[in-house]
């Protein structure tokens, strides 16, 4: 789920972590698709060694996406599915390792953040139905027109959840899919390839983590190995910072707002369904072609460079005159272990820490200046110095009552900038404006209103819009008649605020409402931050080490204040040990609401409904969600009960009997799978095993290591240990449905992986490890200058070597000239359509393309290709207008510009 505003608040103070992806497509010749060659360089000037995917990410918006026209089956989904590994696959082109990793069981800390969202889901989708059939019959009421509703069954989100029949498809169909691209596709044939399926407990990402701890672990790992990992949660940064590899980037969707969606019930953009009136669709194209389909532009993809953001923390977070050693390594931890006090999946924010308000930043400067006074560091490979905490929280609580007052007055001048911004624009022009030839034009004016596209649409618009401004603003529209947006109306209502952080007696107040207890109740309060304390330390150690306990969770929906952090050096000493994860459908059971139990056998799925159930309060109906001074309900707090582990197990006591075999299959706990091609170095290594193994059933399976940063084609290198990867040498045949490659030993390779165990109580280092080469510097140092004595710009890229396009005294000579061109060709078109003669048009017109291509000629020079693209389709726009185009271009013989 990641941190909410985490990566907009962090693109937009460390903007040069940001590369937008170059993407290769595939070509078409007569008719024939030619995929692109992976197998060739990047075209991003870099190369990756491994890529791993967080599939969780990948799955849901090919399932339900957002931006254009849902799957019809099951069948589209898993389509879509490839398509998108493929074209991650394209962009990055990993040499050695391909990881992907869908979300397994995972640690009860994580279950109630995901019982929340899937409850919250399943009431939206009830209120969403309601909703569209009230709307539906207001509109049919007052003569509007729908499309005839759609009987389809709703494709329900919550069944990407592991142990549904859903998530054991798709762990079948990639398999196949992995299969069909080792065996067919050359970019893949000298790449290991592990999936590990939703039966593998662990989060995508925590999996991927452990992945790369244990590999870095081994002694002959590669420190320099280039990690590329794609996702779009934003504590995905913290965790690749986490692991300390100088090597590591990050490839997620580029997010652009305010994309436009479809009305839920005519399908048009531009409005939502609340405000639906039922117009007439328009016709889309000269042939109505483009009617059945969404206008979406195909989604752009980002790198995002952890070396550069190492950067920016190194000049952020150096101190002087410590009386410690200064170590940035160490630093960059406490700035992790930082970032948790605003938000994570595991733990609520505290009250007085809000990203959006600069919380880390406030922080940062708060961490610097106590630093001194600490004595070292908060954290070390994981692990929490609980007292130096303590100075920390100490003076956030010192400035908590001037925050909660700041973020009052903020709030207040905010209202008001609004209220007078309404006022003004009321001011401005008669109540309501036509459009089209109908509106009113000034005399004189040469060009044409445009005409009526749609006459009747034009009218029934003209009709509506002038009703809604006769009736005033007291309907929800201002003097213009435009539609007033929630946001905008003086008289939508104010979530109330019983707590009032910004009066005196705010944490008496904030204690009662939110946990019923008297402020006074010192042991509530010191239970609350005990627990918020173990919370730390845990979610610290799942960044650092792995799980430290699948059974710890914070039992409260509210954080306390930074103030109430006293005396906690002693609140925490140790996780219980060798606790065990939930199974697939004990999950399922802790995170579904009722209306999903079609998910779950017939006898399970009765404990959610049944009123006799000893369980049926886990599942309550209708909850209530409390804002928590925010305004949107997604922001806000779902107060859900907590499921008691104990009564849970209990109660499936009686109900797992009834499982049938291929439910219990669905139920267990798997692992990792390796795949190879036949080309891989390994694959004879593997074959050999095997063969050997089926011949001594009884002979223990033996162990490996497999150092994958010293795999390539010509070399393979194999190490005999006891602590390293265990491969289980037993060969499943695969029915390869879509290729004959089954029963075929010889042609592909898949066994069953562990990762590398370690002893009980062993500490990954996080460190540099040596030999590790940190990448060169991107950002410009505090008074660094080049030596001609130019401004220094920025990389742009991967490549620091890239040569930067430049034109000489004769490339500006012809580029003061061009706009003679231009204006020439400006005075053709003109005239041709004016009918008149021209007189100083000594050029003869030139194609749009050339026009084209000399715009873009000259902008790539001091801009990136997009925009210098951008630019010539502006200028290829406003080609009727000289007048305006002239001022873009310098006058001739005017020197370099």
């Amino acid at each position: 789920m990641g941190v909410p505003a985490f990566f907009r608040w962090l693109s937009r103070k460390y903007p040069s972590i940001i590369v937008h992806c170059v993407e290769e497509k595939g070509k078409e010749c007569n008719g024939v698709r030619i995929p692109v060659d992976t197998t060739k360089p990047n075209p991003n000037e870099v190369e990756f060694d491994n890529l791993y995917l967080d599939m969780n990410g990948i799955i849901h918006p090919c399932t339900h996406p957002e931006d254009k026209p849902a799957p019809k089956n099951e069948d589209e989904m898993m389509v879509a599915i490839f398509e998108y590994i493929d074209r991650l696959f394209n962009i990055v082109r990993p040499r050695r390792v391909l990881y992907m990793a869908i979300d397994g069981v995972a640690p009860r800390a994580k279950m109630n953040q995901q019982r929340s969202r899937r409850f919250r889901a399943s009431k939206e989708g009830v209120e969403l139905v309601e909703e569209k059939s009230r709307v539906r019959e207001e509109v049919i009421q007052k003569g509007g027109y729908l499309p005839p509703e759609e009987i389809k069954e709703r494709f329900d989100s919550n069944c990407i959840t592991p142990g549904t029949e859903f998530m054991d498809n798709l762990a079948q169909c990639l398999r196949y899919y992995v299969a069909e691209r080792l065996t067919n596709d050359p970019g893949w044939k000298n790449i290991v390839v592990f999936l590990s399926d939703a039966s593998v407990p662990g989060e995508g990402e925590h999996k991927i983590m452990d992945f790369i701890r244990r590999q870095r672990g081994q002694p002959n790992h590669d420190p320099n190995t280039h990690h590329c990992l794609c996702g779009a949660d934003a504590d995905l940064i913290m965790l690749g910072l986490a692991t300390h590899e100088p090597n590591f980037t990050i490839i997620r969707e580029e997010f652009k707002p305010n994309k436009p969606r479809p009305c839920g019930l005519c399908g048009q953009t531009g409005h939502e369904i609340k405000a639906c009136q039922g117009m007439p669709r328009e016709k889309q194209g000269q042939h109505d072609e483009f009617a059945n389909t969404m206008p979406a532009a195909e989604q752009e993809f980002i790198f995002i460079r952890l070396c550069v953001l190492r950067e920016y923390l190194a000049r952020e977070l150096t101190m002087a005159s410590l009386p410690f050693p200064f170590d940035f390594e160490r630093s960059v931890d406490d700035w992790v272990f930082m970032c948790f006090f605003v938000g994570n999946d595991f733990l609520p924010h505290l009250p007085s820490l809000e990203i959006r308000e600069g919380a880390i930043d406030r922080l940062v400067g708060i961490y610097k200046d106590v630093v001194h006074k600490t004595g070292g560091y908060l954290t070390q490979n994981g692990y929490v110095n609980l007292e130096r905490v303590e100075m920390i929280m100490q003076a956030v609580g010192v400035a908590e009552d001037n925050i909660f007052k700041k973020r009052k007055d903020d709030d207040e001048n905010f209202k008001r900038r609004n209220k007078e911004k309404r006022k003004r624009m009321k001011q401005q022009g008669p109540a309501y404006l036509t459009t089209g030839q109908f509106a009113p034009h000034a005399l004189g004016r040469r060009d044409r209103p445009e005409a009526v596209q749609n006459a009747r649409h034009q009218a029934c618009d003209m009709r509506m819009q002038s009703n809604m401004s006769s009736a005033g603003p007291s309907d929800g529209a201002d003097s213009r008649g435009v539609k007033r947006k929630a946001d905008d109306s003086d008289s939508e209502p104010e979530p109330e605020d019983n707590v009032r952080l910004w009066e005196e007696g705010w944490k008496q107040r904030y204690y009662k409402n939110k946990f019923d207890v008297d402020a006074t109740d010192e042991d509530f309060r010191r239970k609350v931050v005990q627990s918020y304390v173990e919370g730390l330390c845990w979610v610290l150690r799942y960044y650092y080490q792995g799980c430290a306990s699948w059974k710890w969770y914070f039992p409260f929906h509210y954080a306390p204040f930074a103030s109430d952090f006293k005396d906690i050096k002693d609140m925490f000493s140790d996780f219980e040990k060798n606790t065990k994860p939930f199974k697939p459908l004990e999950q399922l059971m802790g995170v579904f609401p009722a209306a999903s139990g079609n998910f779950l056998p017939p006898t399970w799925r009765n404990l959610m409904s049944s009123p006799d159930s000893p369980i049926i309060d886990f599942y309550p109906d209708d909850f209530a969600i409390d804002l928590n001074g925010k305004k949107y309900a997604w922001q806000g707090v779902a107060l859900l009960p907590f499921v008691d582990e104990r009564r849970l197990r209990a109660a499936l006591a009686d109900v797992y009997p009834d499982l049938t075999s291929e439910e219990k299959r669905r139920n267990s706990l798997g692992s990792d799978v390796l795949f190879l091609g036949k080309s891989h170095p390994l694959f004879d290594f593997i074959h050999e095993l095997y063969r050997t193994e089926s011949n001594e059933v009884r002979n223990p399976t033996p162990s490996v290591s497999i150092c994958f940063s010293q795999i390539n084609q010509s070399k393979l290198y194999l190490f005999t240990c006891f602590h390293t990867i265990k491969i289980q040498l037993k060969y499943e045949v695969m029915e390869l449905l879509l290729w004959s490659i089954a029963n075929d030993f010889h042609f592909l390779s898949r066994v069953k992986f562990k990762d590398p165990p370690y002893p009980d109580g062993f500490v990954f280092k996080a460190v540099l490890l040596p030999g590790a080469k940190i990448p060169s510097k991107v950002l410009k140092p505090e008074d660094w200058v080049r030596g001609n004595g130019q401004p220094w710009r920025p990389q742009l890229g991967f490549n620091p070597n890239r040569q930067q396009a430049h034109l000489d005294q004769s490339g500006f000579r012809a580029l003061g000239y061009v706009h003679i061109y231009i204006f020439n060709i400006i005075n053709v078109k003109t005239s041709k359509k004016k009918k008149k003669k021209v007189e100083h048009s000594c050029f003869p017109e030139f194609p749009v393309k050339v026009v084209q291509t000399f715009c873009i000629f000259t902008f790539t020079s001091v801009r990136q290709i997009r925009t210098a693209v951008r630019v010539g389709t502006v200028v290829l726009s406003i080609f009727k207008n000289k007048d305006v185009f002239k001022c873009l271009l310098p006058p001739p013989h005017s020197g370099p510009h």
